[in-house]
């Protein structure tokens, strides 16, 4: 089961130019960007934590993402 809904990200796929969208493609969708969100996150809190923060930043996530490219 997926955390995020599903039409938010169908929206997402149609503004980027796919006129049609599978219910199969926006589910797949969803799980590959809650997988790499929760990457995203888990680096950007070993970057707060490593800040000595407890707080995860815009920063801390704009830096996790340049360091998963």
């Amino acid at each position: 089961m997926t955390e995020l809904p599903i039409a938010p990200v169908v929206r997402l796929m149609k503004q980027s130019g796919a006129e049609r969208i599978s219910s199969d493609a926006g589910t797949a969708l969803i799980e590959l960007m809650e997988k790499y969100g929760d990457s995203l996150t888990r680096e950007a809190i070993k970057l707060a934590s490593h800040a000595g923060r407890k707080t995860v930043t815009a920063h801390d996530i704009r830096m996790a993402a340049e360091l998963l490219r």
